[in-house]
């Protein structure tokens, strides 16, 4: 019966529909229709703000799903909770906003004030107070902003840790025997690095580090990675890196924990995260960083050609270096040599000068000399000088020796002449 009521004054033409803010009309309406046992359609059946606040809060987020919505943030709050409440806002309206703890992950940085973002969240009502809230579980600013934000206030953070000096950079071993590689065992990163080091340097040994390069567990993983590396101690130099990807792909490398890690390990490290363009934290604090995955591995191994290359250098400047060592020493003997030489001169030119003269006199002396005068020398047979004639005897042979030969002779006659003195 109370529905035919219902009917028939919505047929009448001349009825009006009572306003929802008509009050009076509204309760005599739902009195009719529900009775006055329905909740809130009498006052003895009045509800409890917090069943109509919860009911309401139920309502909205079940007739909504999770929208995006743009705006412009204003009067941020970081509670000391860790929950962010702010307003969104356009030209005509604002919606309260809040950001659970928990979803903050998902966030680069806490957004400021004026800045244009979009927001992913689910329309609500905080039944506490009856308010209506957007919950935002993912958000976006213009252009990249809030990615940009994070990544200047952990890089200053790290600056100020002196992690960022290039004092602290670490020379690389000229020819490791073992590298880690840490990076996705399954990626194609690893795959360069393998093709790259196989060809330049077989005999490197490779170590696989497993960890993932994206996602949430990434920064955990590259971190227990790298410890793992450090505990080890078994490899001269740690690769860490992976290969081109999205801004989010390339995050976890940006994370404060890995970079901090990076610095921390006791191995030099080369960081080789995405392509040339890209540039993360990472990248910052390692001790080398690599444009790609493949350069990484240049940098770490020679090759053939290299290493001959530098055997040659190093042979030059050794043959240098040893030229340099013995040119003073050369010099001081060459001139030792050239001293003693003239001291040996001087030492014997008189004991010479004096030899001459006494050969001079002495060849003056010489019966040689006697018989270049153009005077003879007799000998007998036995080759006794004959210096008397008493010493010849008529037919008695003898050799008679002259400047250029000696003339065989017999006595024929003896005979006494001057005798000849013997010259002072």
């Amino acid at each position: 019966m109370t529905r035919r009521r219902a009917s028939s004054r919505q047929a009448e033409p001349t009825a009006q529909a009572p306003s929802l803010f008509d009050a009076p009309l509204v309760s005599e309406t739902l009195y009719e229709d529900v009775g006055e046992t329905f909740p809130g359609a009498s006052p003895g059946s009045a509800i409890a703000v917090s069943t109509l606040t919860q009911t309401v809060k139920d309502v909205v987020e079940g007739a909504f799903i999770p929208l995006w919505v743009r705006g412009e943030i204003s009067d941020f709050k970081s509670h000391r909770n860790g929950h962010w409440y702010f307003c969104l806002r356009d030209l005509s309206s604002q919606m309260r906003c809040v950001v659970w703890a928990r979803d903050q992950r998902g966030i680069p940085a806490a957004p400021d004030d004026g800045m244009q973002v979009t927001v992913l969240g689910q329309l609500g009502v905080y039944a506490a107070r009856g308010e209506m809230q957007f919950t935002v579980r993912r958000m976006e600013a213009e252009g990249d902003g809030l990615w940009r934000k994070a990544l200047e206030a952990t890089r200053l953070r790290l600056e100020a840790d002196g992690l960022l000096a290039p004092e602290r950079k670490r020379p690389l071993p000229r020819h490791p025997r073992c590298i880690a590689v840490v990076t996705s065992a399954s990626g194609a990163a690893l795959r360069d690095i393998v093709a790259v080091t196989r060809r330049r340097s077989p005999g490197v040994r490779l170590v696989v580090v497993h960890a993932a390069v994206q996602g949430d567990g990434a920064p955990l993983e590259l971190c227990a990675a790298l410890e793992r590396v450090g505990r080890w101690s078994g490899a001269d130099i740690v690769i860490i890196g992976r290969g081109g990807g999205s801004r989010e792909d390339l995050w976890a490398f940006n994370d404060e924990r890995v970079a901090r890690a990076v610095a921390a390990c006791p191995v030099p490290v080369i960081s080789a995260v995405g392509h040339e363009v890209d540039i993360t934290l990472c990248d910052l604090v390692a001790d080398h960083r690599a444009a790609t995955p493949s350069a990484a591995a240049e940098t770490a191994v020679l090759s053939h050609q290299e290493v001959a290359l530098a055997l040659r250098g190093q042979r030059q400047r050794l043959v240098a270096a040893i030229e340099g060592c013995l040119y003073e020493p050369r010099q001081r003997a060459i001139s030792a040599s050239r001293d003693l030489s003239r001291a040996a001169a001087r030492a014997v030119e008189t004991p010479r000068n004096r030899l001459a003269a006494l050969a001079g006199r002495l060849d003056a002396l010489s019966p040689l000399a006697t018989l270049g005068r153009g005077y003879a020398v007799a000998t007998s047979p036995s080759g006794h000088t004959l210096g008397s004639i008493t010493e010849f005897a008529p037919g008695e042979p003898f050799a008679l020796r002259l400047r250029d030969g000696t003339i065989d002779a017999i006595t024929t006659a003896v005979r006494a002449g001057a005798r000849l003195e013997k010259l002072a």
